[in-house]
């Protein structure tokens, strides 16, 4: 119960400052690894290795998320699979709206900056990116 207590009063704050959400856009393109996700309950799932890795572009008002997969060169094994989205402004929010064949869904950018971008799906899951950082031997 602490950890959803902290979690929702993070968020709050974090909204309270009255951050303009359209300075958020520059720092979502590149490459981000999730770093752990928070679930409704509170559950906190730490991921300390990810085989793959979210690449988003935006341009405008439009903008790709694809998943690849990094290999020891530093290069990336891209997947064939990628999703278009719509950013939009709303209750002073930035949410990505997503349309596929199959589904459509929003999520909201809660915070973004250099090193850390966080997203809240319509399931209530909080996802914590961090930059991706090519892997070291």
């Amino acid at each position: 119960m602490k950890n959803i207590s902290f979690y929702v009063l993070a968020i709050l704050f974090i909204s309270c400052k009255k951050a303009n959400p359209q300075d958020y856009i520059p720092y979502i393109n590149g490459y981000w690894e999730i770093e752990r996700v928070v679930l409704p309950d509170g559950t906190e799932k730490e991921y300390t290795f990810n085989q793959s890795v979210d690449f988003f572009e935006v341009r405008g008002a439009i903008g790709i998320r694809k998943k690849v997969q990094p290999k020891l060169d530093g290069s990336f094994m891209v997947t064939n699979d990628s999703e278009t989205f719509t950013l939009k402004i709303e209750n002073d929010s930035l949410r990505m709206y997503y349309k596929t064949r199959l589904a459509a869904w929003k999520e909201t950018l809660i915070s973004a900056k250099e090193n850390q971008i966080v997203i809240i799906n319509e399931a209530g899951n909080v996802y914590f990116y961090k930059p991706y950082q090519k892997i070291k031997l």
